[in-house]
């Protein structure tokens, strides 16, 4: 099982951002994609979880400007990020669990695989 999480970089205030999150070694249908940040010092924080029948769940204080989709003919899941701030700096993963009830984001633990992550600099 592995995840390769992209489409990260450096980014001014305003712009908009997608990262992609391709799984592979197994089946997408099978599995709860979700994704998470972390900044330096910080608590890795979740920020979505999408299930195989398209559903999808986005973090309160982000569901204003993030939004998630899962696109299974691709075999993808992206990140939607808009109108990013320099506070959303951070490492972003892609992460999967087989569970979909364990589709949480205050839980990083239920989330078996995880790929390397991919940094999102936010600065004018």
């Amino acid at each position: 099982v592995q995840l390769q999480a992209s489409g990260g970089g450096v980014v001014q205030p305003g712009d908009s951002l997608r990262l992609s999150c391709a799984p592979s070694g197994f089946t997408l249908s099978d599995y709860a994609i979700a994704w998470f940040r972390q900044a330096p010092g910080k608590e890795r924080e979740g920020i979505s979880c999408s299930r195989s029948d398209g559903s999808t769940n986005v973090a309160d204080r982000l569901k204003a400007r993030f939004s998630t989709r899962r696109a299974n003919v691709e075999k993808k899941v992206y990140l939607q990020m808009n109108n990013p701030k320099p506070e959303d700096t951070a490492t972003y993963f892609c992460a999967a669990v087989d569970n979909e009830d364990r589709c949480a984001l205050d839980y990083p633990e239920f989330f078996g695989f995880w790929g390397q992550g991919t940094q999102v600099t936010v600065s004018s």
